[in-house]
């Protein structure tokens, strides 16, 4: 984590953020080209990530390149008409009253919400947003007896569809190196998508969340760049953000 490598990286992903932050912000995430393409913003900060996560938003023509900002930013206006689904890759303990509103309208007009990795720690003390929302959060300390997640990295997994869905039919099982959460709360409500062998995680790693005005899911895979580059990986975010948006059947 501390490594001279991984600060150099964080780094370069927090340049390459704020690059994106002052210049997508500002206009919408559709190409000229494409207009139909999706409008999505990455959230980030609070948590070192590789340079190499923005790739998987590369290459498709149904996303337009994505904006990318921080949740302190990202939610000090209404983005209701801005864009079509957000993606959180971020952790952020904390949102204020502001922040929360026009989070809660974004997420009660009915526009896409997708989870990843360590976005499950997002807003601790927030229980519409883990509960209803999302439906789950990774526990960061020990509460009424319950104790906290725990992570470990570099594990195997063996990686198997819960059931048929548009976000996995395409894609079938598959095997990957990851980062592993075991202990998260996991609402009764989720429908799981994906489960894995691994006895250090939780056994379900992707769901899709109760909520009830919005379609929301989260994966629990993808720290690294392992993922990153992983073709079954790559197609599970595509396809998690086109459901979301309303757009995969």
């Amino acid at each position: 984590m501390n490594s001279p490598i991984r600060r150099a990286v964080a780094l370069l992903s927090g340049v390459l953020a704020l690059l994106f932050t002052t210049h997508s912000l500002a206009q919408p995430a559709a190409s000229a080209t494409n207009r139909a393409a999706l409008r999505v913003l990455i959230i980030t900060g609070g948590h070192e990530h590789e340079a190499a996560f923005y790739g998987l938003f590369d290459g498709y023509q149904d996303i337009g390149w994505p904006a990318v900002t921080d949740s302190a930013l990202a939610f000090k206006q209404d983005i209701r008409t801005k864009y079509d689904v957000l993606v959180f890759y971020n952790f952020t303990r904390n949102l204020d009253d502001l922040g929360q509103k026009n989070l809660r309208d974004f997420v009660e007009s009915g526009k896409g919400i997708v989870v990843l990795h360590h976005g499950i720690l997002n807003f601790q003390n927030w229980p519409w947003w883990y509960e209803e929302v999302v439906g789950g959060l990774y526990r960061l300390e020990t509460k009424n007896g319950i104790p906290n997640s725990t992570v470990k990295f570099g594990e195997k997994h063996k990686i198997t569809p819960a059931g048929k869905h548009p976000i996995t039919d395409s894609i079938g099982s598959f095997q990957i190196t990851d980062e592993t959460y075991k202990g998260l709360f996991i609402s009764a409500n989720i429908q799981p998508l994906l489960f894995t062998d691994n006895p250090t995680s939780d056994r379900t790693v992707a769901w899709v969340g109760p909520c009830t005005t919005s379609k929301v899911v989260f994966i629990q895979l993808g720290h690294d760049h392992t993922p990153f580059g992983h073709p079954s990986y790559r197609a599970l975010v595509h396809n998690s953000i086109l459901w979301a948006a309303g757009k995969l059947k």
